[in-house]
């Protein structure tokens, strides 16, 4: 108890306040092979919003659009775009988890409730984290339903990609706090210090950030916390809090178990992918060692790859999802690294930092 002090078992869904859930959902269905299991919505009898329930292995989406302009989340979506708004947390008993993170310090959002429908019934609560991003929790009574209380099955299949679950989910806040933010997730959640890295580590001849990943005892719910360094040009965290308008998710990170076939997938659905400079496979070999893919494809799909003392890893990061430069996923493969490829950060910058020159942002 005392290591997972709020009992959490796991990522419940990832919900993702979007313009125009309908289409979204189609968009990941078809981009990146989630497959559709749930709705709630008029139909269902829901009458605020409209809710889409996606999953592919054990990583579920929520994509959220309201009904009207005077709803929370229309004024979320002015502020922000589409983007994550909540983290939910699938825990052994939501109104003690929820206890407990208040009396450690946690901004409560919503009292414990019940919900049911004919399926049974759960028990749901929410506190504030970052920005306007929350954490609910999640626990079940006798619900046997698709999803949860007040959702209809509705199966869609998407173009499965091979993605087993969420790696880990990284957080952009303002310079300055970080330190903050990591503390509240050490004293509110029972995470701890997983790694960290400086502006030595992170940094190009233009900008650079600063990161901590904070994770739960069982090291299989991550969140890395970044925020800008000083730099001669506009770093990456600092556009991202200019377009969001403040802190929030930048990035979803998507386990696989074979990046190749995966990426190979996703580029034929027409997902974008951020480009790597040719160069930085020429010394790959040397500074990597032998690995199991081949390296011509390593090449050919533009991964990244790091190895560390328990192992290697690859990686690619997708382009920004929606027209505002600010949420994007990472697909990632671990061959024995727990790490988050240190060794890319430089040619991953460089990347990024020419998209954004592109958008008049560096």
């Amino acid at each position: 108890m005392a290591d997972n002090p709020l009992r959490l078992k796991s990522i419940h869904h990832v919900e993702l306040w979007v313009g125009n859930a309908r289409q979204a959902a189609y968009f990941y269905r078809q981009a990146f092979g989630f497959s559709q299991f749930a709705y709630a919505g008029l139909e269902s009898g829901r009458r605020d919003a409209a809710s889409y329930a996606l999953q592919q292995g054990k990583a579920r989406i929520l994509l959220t659009t309201p009904y009207g302009p005077d709803d929370p989340l229309g004024d979320h979506l002015r502020l922000h775009g589409d983007g994550v708004r909540d983290i939910c947390f699938h825990v052994d008993d939501a109104d003690a988890a929820f206890a407990e993170a208040v009396s450690r310090g946690a901004h409560p959002v919503s009292e414990p409730t019940t919900r049911s429908d004919a399926h049974g019934s759960i028990r749901h609560a929410a506190i504030a984290t970052y920005g306007d991003t929350i954490h609910s929790f999640v626990s079940y009574r006798d619900y046997r339903g698709p999803f949860l209380p007040g959702y209809a099955e509705q199966r869609v299949p998407g173009r499965d990609a091979g993605l087993l679950r969420v790696d880990h989910i990284v957080g952009n806040v303002e310079l300055g706090r970080m330190g903050y933010w990591a503390d509240w997730y050490s004293r509110v959640m029972g995470f701890s210090r997983y790694i960290s890295f400086d502006d030595k580590d992170i940094s190009t001849e233009y900008s650079a950030l600063m990161s901590i990943v904070m994770a739960d005892d069982s090291f299989a719910i991550k969140f890395p916390i970044n925020e800008p360094a000083a730099g001669r040009k506009k770093s990456q965290i600092e556009e991202y809090l200019d377009f969001h308008r403040g802190p929030g998710v930048q990035h979803l990170a998507l386990l696989t178990s074979d990046i190749v076939g995966t990426v190979t997938a996703l580029r034929a659905n027409g997902v974008e992918f951020l480009a790597v400079p040719g160069s930085y496979y020429d010394a790959l070999g040397a500074r990597v060692g032998a690995i199991d893919e081949a390296m011509a494809t390593v090449r050919e799909l533009g991964l990244l790859v790091d190895r560390d003392d328990e192992g290697y890893l690859l990686q690619l990061f997708t382009k920004p999802v929606s027209d505002r430069p600010t949420l994007f996923f990472e697909i990632i493969q671990r061959k024995g690294s727990r790490g988050f490829g240190k060794g890319n950060f430089r040619a991953l910058f460089e990347s990024i930092e020419r998209e954004q020159a592109l958008r008049g942002n560096l």
